[in-house]
């Protein structure tokens, strides 16, 4: 296993680097890296996870391919030998780096949550309801819920994101987008955690990312990665209380327990944490596409 914490590519401009990924602009396309850094509670933590970014990437190109009759996506290619050659001088790129289209993004988190869970429970218990959708009275943590829901958020460069209303959205855009995005959001996650089950995993929920090329509604940035979605797996599934997960929630859960005020200087994670994180990510990576991180 390796790690990469950053990138330092000479050859072309880096376009932002956020908390997991650097991004460098080739002129007519991006250069997305994911790199092995690990966030919590809105900070990038001293430690990284090995091979983390290389399963986001891999993981993200099954889905990409898996879903790509329901919706086009950003990916022109992922193969390290098709790289412009100043590239091709990296080899820490290879599986965890892919050339993607320039999107014109959405500026909404497009959630689908099936499960009431993480901010949606917490709301839930405050109003009966999330995201301005009314839920029966008396679901525990972790219940399925009656049908999938939208649930959208601003996006925010720093801190949480927030849950607005479906409404809220049609205000940002417009009806139409807003329509299409929470209907390709639903189409996608149920496709999703349909193939999910079949290998014993639950999808709680979420998030995606769309934007607009050539006049056409894509999906873009990762999807229905560890640290995008919650992923339960089936044989362990009990309502009522918390789940054990294959996702970025055992980091969490480690922060909470130790009590971390949430606030800098971040904690450094013990070797068993990074450990333990690295093999629930390489595992669910092997659950969902039924192959090993090469």
């Amino acid at each position: 296993m390796s790690t990469v914490v950053e990138t330092s590519i000479s050859e072309y401009p880096l376009k932002g680097r956020g908390k997991v990924r650097d991004i460098y602009d080739l002129s007519d396309s991006l250069l997305f890296i994911a790199s092995d850094r690990i966030s919590a509670f809105d900070y990038v933590l001293p430690n990284p996870i090995p091979d983390k970014g290389k399963v986001l990437t891999q993981i993200s190109l099954f889905w990409f391919h898996y879903l790509k009759e329901i919706v086009d996506n950003h990916v022109l290619t992922a193969d390290f030998s098709d790289f412009p050659e100043p590239l091709r001088k990296y080899p820490e790129l290879q599986g965890r780096a892919m050339i993607v289209k320039k999107a014109r993004m959405f500026p909404v988190e497009c959630v689908a949550r099936g499960y009431l869970s993480g901010s949606g429970w917490k709301e839930y218990l405050e109003t009966g309801a999330v995201c301005g959708i009314p839920l029966p009275a008396g679901l525990r943590e972790s219940d399925a819920l009656p049908e999938p829901i939208f649930t959208p958020a601003t996006k925010a460069e720093t801190g949480h994101d927030i849950n607005i209303s479906f409404e809220q959205v049609v205000s940002i855009l417009d009806e139409a987008q807003a329509h299409s995005l929470r209907d390709l959001t639903l189409n996608i996650y149920k496709r999703a955690s349909h193939h999910a089950l079949q290998q014993g995993i639950i999808i709680a929920d979420t998030k995606f990312e769309f934007g607009i090329y050539e006049g056409k509604i894509i999906l873009c940035d990762e999807v229905l990665t560890p640290d995008s979605s919650r992923f339960w797996p089936k044989d362990n599934y009990e309502p009522g209380r918390g789940q054990k997960s294959l996702d970025k929630q055992y980091v969490r859960d480690y922060l909470e327990k130790i009590r971390w005020n949430k606030q800098p200087p971040c904690p450094e994670l013990p070797s068993e944490v990074i450990q333990e994180t690295s093999r629930k990510y390489r595992e669910i990576y092997r659950r969902i596409t039924g192959q090993e991180l090469s």
